[in-house]
């Protein structure tokens, strides 16, 4: 395998071709029918495109029920038509039109897709309709009904389930301004030059929506969010290693009511050998407990004189 092995070194006049021919392709995309504009034409299109797509750039995400951004649409994401959404028009040069919902065609030749349509996928491939044929097996305007000739399937509904814990067919595609997605309360990133950019607004866009700690790519999470108390229904690996987390607080000079925090957390885990009715009625003598000196401290800053027992 080894002899097998090509060792590509390239100076630096060719890692900045490179660079500029990836800047091109980012920019350009497929506009140039697979052959390379002239230094002059490239100019002419990017003085032409650039600011209006800086300007109309807009925004393609799946989303559930809830109003997550279970996934964000970028260049290469597939559609219903098994072509990406980069192939998919999304340049508006003379503005985004007033019409909802706004309707991005396929550009490819032949292909009567309307509009862009994400589908989820499992691994390599799609997902399956409960007809149990691919989408490649249904027609590619809406309804998106089966093409199978002994199919009564009369729309594409598949059964797989998104890891916001809702039903694919729950979800469904949104193209959306910036003005729209702010609207939302959703992250819109830094106005960018290359096309088809969709959804990707950051590093964590490329991740699904229940996985993301940040607002998708907006930045890093407060403070407050990753200080928050570590509870029974976290992540088993945060609550197995609750000593070490408080090990390392007080190393740093945390204060201590994070020390309480990370006691109640740890009292929140169920102990070894306890029983679901040890666990439940521990856990309602705590509380009771807690709640008998929050009402003395409320009466005793009142009247140091009354305190309940």
């Amino acid at each position: 395998m080894a002899k097998d092995r090509v060792h590509l070194q390239i100076d630096q006049r060719g890692a900045s071709s490179i660079d500029a021919y990836l800047e091109y392709k980012r920019i350009v995309g497929d506009d140039d029918g697979g052959v390379m504009f002239s230094p002059e034409q490239y100019e002419a299109y990017k003085k032409k495109v650039v600011p209006q797509r800086m300007k109309n750039r807009l925004f393609v995400s799946w989303i559930g029920s809830s109003g997550m951004d279970c996934k964000l649409v970028g260049p290469e994401t597939m559609c219903f038509c098994n072509h990406r959404f980069r192939q998919h028009k999304t340049d508006f040069l003379k503005g985004i039109p007033d019409e909802r919902p706004i309707l991005l065609p396929c550009k490819e030749k032949g292909c009567p897709c309307q509009t862009y349509h994400y589908v989820p996928m499992t691994g390599s491939q799609q997902v399956r309709c409960s007809c149990k044929h691919f989408p490649d097996e249904h027609s590619v305007k809406q309804p998106y009904t089966c093409r199978k000739g002994s199919c009564k399937c009369t729309g594409f509904r598949s059964s797989y389930t998104c890891g916001c814990g809702e039903p694919a067919y729950s979800h469904i595609t949104i193209v959306e301004t910036k003005e729209e997605r702010l609207a939302r309360g959703h992250p819109v990133g830094q106005d960018t030059p290359y096309q088809a950019m969709g959804g990707i607004t950051g590093f964590s866009s490329l991740m699904d929506g229940y996985m993301r700690l940040d607002p998708s790519g907006a930045g890093a999470p407060p403070i407050e969010f990753l200080d928050q108390p570590i509870t029974a229904t976290d992540h088993p690996f945060l609550r197995a290693n609750v000593q070490s987390i408080k090990a390392h607080r007080k190393a740093i000079g945390m204060d201590d009511k994070i020390d309480k925090d990370l006691a109640e957390r740890m009292s929140a885990m169920k102990k070894p050998g306890e029983s679901d009715m040890e666990y439940y009625e521990r856990r309602y003598q705590e509380k009771r407990e807690y709640k008998i000196i929050k009402r003395n401290w409320s009466k005793a800053a009142k009247d140091p004189t009354k305190v309940i027992k």
